[in-house]
């Protein structure tokens, strides 16, 4: 797949990701920088006609709900790994969408320490990541949650603009404020956010 070189590549990127940085492989291909971040993309799907509409998904077997989401792999750039998780999580290519944009730099969260493998080396303790907003560019028919041999999801659902911030899990949610209050205008969202639910669980 060819890309012609999105305005939100990094060109100080040393290692694919646009992080900037020297990073550690896993053998698994999971790409950890040196403060123990790992480089993600998480993906905004506006509903094609109906203004203020995102796509919210529910991870497989959990009542948990969250964008399309994914870790960014040694050498693949963050626009990219978004095409690459479209398509894997929701089944979506890219002649189904419209790319509006993406945040300037990375947004950062860090794991509650219950879930940080400290036996793993190097240690990841968070997530870095890069959010692309897009217009679904087809009917919703064409979504698919069973496009790749280990699907993430097993429901999904529209839902207004600032609703995920409220349903996701709770050390992800300053994260998706920033990451929607930033692509607001994009969407063509004017109502300014609701108060930050609590971020205690």
């Amino acid at each position: 797949m060819k890309h012609s070189g999105p305005p939100w590549r990094d060109p100080r990127c040393r290692c694919g990701a646009g992080c900037g940085k020297i990073v550690h492989i896993h053998q698994r291909r999971v790409v950890i920088d040196s403060d123990g971040f790992r480089p993600n993309v998480g993906i905004i799907v506006l509903h094609p006609t109906m203004a203020g509409q995102v796509l919210l998904a529910k991870r497989i077997g959990q009542d948990a709900w969250q964008f399309p989401q994914g870790g960014i792999k040694r050498g693949e750039t963050p626009d990219a790994a978004c095409y690459r998780e479209l398509e894997e999580e929701l089944g979506l290519k890219p002649r189904h969408v419209e790319v509006l944009g993406a945040t300037a730099d990375w947004l950062r969260y860090l794991l509650p320490k219950h879930l940080v493998r400290r036996g793993n080396k190097p240690t990841c303790i968070g997530q870095k990541q890069r959010w692309f907003l897009l217009r679904l560019a087809s009917g919703d028919d064409k979504v698919r949650l069973d496009g790749s041999a280990a699907p993430e999801f097993d429901a999904w659902r529209w839902v207004d603009y600032w609703h995920p911030v409220g349903k996701v899990i709770y050390f992800k949610r300053e994260v998706y404020q920033q990451a929607l209050s930033e692509l607001a205008p994009l969407a063509g969202v004017t109502l300014p956010p609701p108060p930050m639910p609590s971020a205690t669980g």
